[in-house]
């Protein structure tokens, strides 16, 4: 079964050498880079499917891609990218320097709602001057080169140009891309898979075509269907679950990889109605949840349990301890008592004979571990949660309306290199953006956040991201569960496979097959 739900082998032919496939959890959301959230999305395109102006290499410093060099001017305020001049689109269209342009212009423009907006707050304009020069000023000196320009690559401007801003999401270029990297797109069955093959033309000072000639990304969302995958031997790549990573350890035809991820697990409050529109009921689900049972119960351990917003190696540790992730149930109920929801006869919490009952939206999938857990721990404080799972689309949209329908959303923020995805979750200016679920503004936060991300120097980091650490927890727009562990099963037959904090398809363009003895 589980090679016919991958479709690479349902005739009984057998899946060619050179044919990669890994499994996605969930159909990819987008492959245009500029409106994209999800994960596994975002590796692909920047991995697979584009080229971005710069990569980042293993100690995650920028090196040359699409543009050969870079050289700062004006005391740090002007950057100039040179670009290759041998990186075409797969439709034959060379990519130029206008594409650049137009990329970046469309991340700023808040009609389009792309995620890395804030990204680019500081940039004042963007030129192209000529096909291989562009030009980016900066309203004050960024203290390093924005990671924004390794992780969002730019997309083809002749095949956009003509999309208004507002139906970027919907425009067809979403789900039937033309890339310039070094796979090609070659099919997609909704909801199944996505076929990309070796582009021959890529040019070699790049790396050159790929070893494999095909990648497909299967959606397998249930993780006993991914296991049987992996020991079958029809995935070579995929997420577990972390109850399963014993099992593929003792398998010798298996690794276990166990990377460090940029993925933190939160709650996101709808702060625009009742009850989370209040900041006590806010911080009363917060304290209540016990992260320690959580991380071990729903992914065995595969995680950081904490308050905290900064996912552990991006920047050094924050100096003020905050408040231990233990649940703190007494603290949770005198906040709930406080805004006016004292317990019922039967336990639970009313205000005027109405109970506080909430709905928890999640687009998980299997069963529904963490969010049972949640569940019960705010049974203990006498809130009754029901758990409603939407498909990851219309998950995604509802979080993303300007009009917020739901009450809480368990959920997934990639926290990047830079942070962007943080930052444009937490920022009130960016209301109407790609991350505005929660519908919160707060101008000290907002002012914290552009402290942190012009520190100049680690001890200013340390301090100024524990100012925003402080500052989210007293308003709680969102409530940090965890950060996340990966757990990858992957075939012994693959060499070249290195997991780190670029992602699972960092070195996709190196792995090959051998045969294992």
């Amino acid at each position: 079964m589980a090679v016919c739900l991958l479709g690479v082998a349902c005739t009984g032919s057998p899946r060619p050498h050179d044919t990669i496939v890994m499994a996605s959890g969930s159909d990819l959301e987008s492959a245009n880079p500029v409106v994209t959230l999800h994960p596994m999305s975002r590796q692909m395109q920047r991995h697979m499917l584009f080229v971005p102006l710069v990569h980042l290499d293993s100690v995650l410093q920028p090196v040359p891609a699409l543009a050969r060099s870079w050289a700062w001017s004006d005391s740090g305020r002007v950057l100039t990218f040179s670009l290759r001049t041998d990186v075409s689109w797969h439709d034959g269209v060379p990519t130029t320097a206008d594409d650049v342009r137009f990329t970046f212009e469309a991340v700023r423009d808040p009609d389009v709602g792309a995620p890395r907006a804030g990204d680019l707050r500081d940039v004042l304009t963007l030129e192209a001057p000529d096909d291989s020069t562009v030009v980016v000023r900066f309203r004050i000196a960024p203290p390093r080169l924005p990671l924004v320009f390794a992780e969002l690559p730019p997309v083809p401007a002749h095949l956009l140009r003509d999309v208004p801003a507002d139906g970027w999401r919907a425009a067809a270029f979403s789900t039937v891309p033309v890339g310039n990297g070094p796979f090609r797109f070659a099919s997609r069955t909704p909801g199944a898979r996505w076929r990309f093959v070796r582009n021959e033309q890529f040019p070699v000072e790049l790396g050159g075509p790929p070893w494999a000639r095909e990648v497909v990304i299967a959606v397998v969302d249930e993780p006993s269907t991914k296991l049987a995958g992996l020991v079958s031997g029809d995935l070579d790549v995929a997420g577990i679950s972390p109850s399963m990573a014993e099992l593929v350890a003792r398998d010798p035809l298996l690794h276990l990889e166990t990377p460090p991820v940029l993925f933190s697990s939160i709650l996101a409050f709808n702060t625009t109605a009742a009850p989370f529109n209040d900041v006590r009921v806010r911080r009363a689900v917060s304290l209540a949840i016990d992260r320690d049972r959580l991380v071990q119960a729903a992914v065995a351990g595969f995680g950081v349990p904490t308050r905290r917003v900064i996912p552990p190696g991006v920047f050094p540790q924050n100096g003020a301890a905050l408040p231990p992730p233990h649940a703190d149930t007494i603290a949770a109920a005198q906040l709930l008592d406080a805004a006016g929801y004292p317990r019922a006869a039967n336990g639970m919490r009313a205000r005027n004979g109405v109970p506080l009952a909430i709905t928890l939206l999640t687009a998980g999938s299997g069963e529904l571990a963490a969010e049972q857990l949640l569940q019960d721990d705010l049974r203990r404080i006498g809130i009754a949660l029901t758990i409603r799972t939407a498909e990851l689309a219309t998950f995604l949209s509802t979080l993303r309306a300007p009009r917020k329908t739901f009450d809480v959303a368990y959920t997934g923020i990639p926290g990047d290199l830079a942070l962007g995805h943080l930052r444009a979750l937490l920022d009130g200016r960016q209301r109407g953006g790609g991350l505005d679920y929660t519908g919160f503004a707060d101008a000290t936060l907002d002012r914290a956040l552009d402290a942190a991300f012009a520190a100049p120097d680690l001890d200013a980091q340390r301090e100024r991201w524990t100012t925003v650490d402080s500052l989210v927890e007293r308003s709680s727009p969102i409530a940090v569960l965890y950060h996340a562990r990966g757990v990858q099963g992957r075939s012994a037959s693959l060499d070249g496979v290195v997991m780190d904090l670029r992602g699972e398809l960092a070195t996709v363009t190196r792995w090959q097959r051998r045969t294992v003895p």
